[in-house]
């Protein structure tokens, strides 16, 4: 789920970023009186995200739209497929048209992405979970349309876990010292992850009773080796270069989530329009 008092917020900021002062086109070409309806419609298969806020955009901007929605967020769609049907203003509809579209067609094409990767490991013990890399202002959205997809959420924001990275133990001088660290400070029902790139780490990190392990960049073979060592004394993260066309490998060494940018950064957005009822 999103926050929909943020999501408001939000949406006053696109409309203005797109309309300016005003919709010039329609207020010199439509009757303030005049009404239409029209069909928001998938023009190629996707698995659905972001409709509820398309359609809250048309509300947002003319309250006297009626707007029916007819699939919901997670949905597999064909082409073809009529997501929702809105009616009143000309003027309001033509105007908010590219917003609302704009969003749908970017958080769609998240979640059609996103259910490729899970597709591709189904039936290894592998969840796929998404990262920070987020548009900025988008990513509480974003991170909805990967569980749209059949993905899992990582951190929201910095303040939901503890990772430690590369350069946090550059710092402290090591993976123990940095986990002892931050077990002194840390809120007793939050999580350490250590981010380990060799399997001298991870060996590190085991013993200095890391939750999380994450495997990054490492080969195949490291990989196994890795998780047969844990033993399911910590989860196990693979992590970094990761593709659609090596995730089921990865899957197969035993890790218990992959993380990838893929899924928000490099998804394309998927073909929706509007088109008079």
């Amino acid at each position: 789920m999103y926050d929909r008092f943020a999501t408001e917020r939000l949406i006053d900021l696109w409309l203005r970023e797109d309309i300016g002062a005003c919709d010039l086109t329609v207020q010199v070409m439509i009757e303030e009186s005049e009404m239409g309806a029209f069909r928001m419609n998938a023009r190629e298969p996707m698995v659905l995200a972001g409709l509820d806020v398309a359609a809250a955009v048309f509300r947002r901007y003319e309250p006297a739209l009626s707007v029916a929605v007819s699939a919901k967020d997670g949905d597999r769609v064909a082409k073809g497929a009529t997501l929702l049907l809105v009616k009143g203003p000309a003027r309001g509809i033509l105007t908010a048209e590219r917003t609302a579209l704009n969003i749908v067609q970017r958080l769609s094409g998240i979640a059609t992405e996103t259910a490729r990767y899970v597709d591709a490991i189904s039936g290894t013990r592998a969840r796929l979970i998404d990262t920070r890399k987020t548009t900025p202002g988008l990513r509480m959205l974003e991170k909805h349309a990967v569980t749209c997809g059949g993905g899992l959420n990582h951190r929201l924001g910095l303040d939901n876990g503890v990772m430690i990275k590369d350069n946090h133990i550059a710092v402290c001088g090591g993976v123990a010292p940095a986990v002892e660290r931050a077990r002194k400070k840390l809120p007793v029902l939050t999580k350490i992850e250590v981010e380990c790139d060799r399997l001298d780490q991870v060996r590190e990190a085991v013993a200095a009773g890391a939750d999380v392990i994450m495997l990054d960049n490492m080969s195949i073979t490291d990989m196994r080796e890795a998780v047969a060592y844990i033993d399911g004394r910590a989860k196990v993260e693979a992590s970094g270069g990761i593709r659609i066309d090596t995730i089921r490998a990865i899957a197969e060494t035993g890790v218990d989530y992959i993380s990838t940018s893929k899924i928000t950064q490099s998804a394309p957005a998927v073909d929706i329009g509007l088109d008079e009822a």
